[in-house]
């Protein structure tokens, strides 16, 4: 039987007794509907993961009792940063869902001129809580140990000039393909942009930042569909999804 696990933001020892927050004493009471007993899974994003059993299950309080500790590690030996412009509703949710399980180590939302939706100061705290709510869950579904990083939402214009390792932006247009490039410090810092694409302005800043205009095949793909593509494609190429093949 699938064993529940949960990310929980405190330290960790074998043998402690811990009591959950409110939010994940909801999860574990109303979603997962564990009750005394039931085993389940915990980690704090340290790559350790510790054996669990629910200890207590009341309406104002969840206890669990950990158990074993157990290093383990998933991640990719690439590192793999992640611009991402920012697209309307469930895109961009589903977006970083699939980045966190296909590997990636850090996401930064970004503002383009393209970016449709406006977020002031406190729409954008609202977003970020959003989002790094949909990161721990997908990491706790994937079995990662370790959450992605999740950056503050910035300007493509701000974010380009701060990137090293292979600098890569798509561009349905562009003449090179993956295959003409290689990573650098086994680290690549891919640009991807939102619903529209980039304007000639950005495309000229990420440029004169030293990233690399590539085509994902012949087809032009949704903003969503052709982040996730290449970063299953990188993965594939110099990331952990080649050793499958081997």
């Amino acid at each position: 039987m699938r064993v529940s696990r949960l990310f929980v933001p405190m330290d960790l020892s074998s043998g402690a007794l811990l009591s959950l927050d409110n939010e994940s004493s909801h999860y574990v009471r109303t979603v997962l509907r564990l009750k005394k007993n039931d085993a389940l899974c915990l980690f704090n994003g340290s790559g350790v993961e510790y054996s669990a059993e629910v200890y207590l299950v009341t309406r104002k309080l969840v206890q669990i009792q950990l158990g074993q500790a157990a290093e383990r590690s998933v991640e990719s030996p690439l590192i793999l940063v992640f611009g991402l412009g920012i697209a309307r509703g469930d895109r961009m949710d589903w977006a970083i869902q699939k980045a966190v399980e296909l590997g990636v180590h850090s996401v930064t939302p970004l503002l383009t001129e393209r970016t449709v939706i406006q977020l002031k100061d406190d729409k954008k705290q609202q977003r970020t809580d959003h989002w790094q709510k949909i990161m721990i869950h997908a990491t706790e579904q994937c079995q990662r140990t370790v959450v992605p990083e999740l950056t503050e939402i910035v300007t493509l214009e701000h974010w380009v000039p701060q990137q090293t390792g292979l600098k890569l932006f798509l561009d349905p247009y562009a003449e090179l393909s993956l295959n003409d490039v290689q990573p650098i410090d086994n680290k690549v810092s891919l640009l991807s942009g939102p619903e529209g694409g980039f304007t000639e302005n950005e495309r000229e800043r990420a440029q004169a930042a030293g990233f690399i205009p590539i085509r994902l095949g012949p087809r032009v793909l949704r903003s969503e569909t052709a982040a996730l593509a290449a970063i299953s494609a990188v993965q594939m190429l110099w990331g952990d999804f080649a050793v499958l093949g081997r």
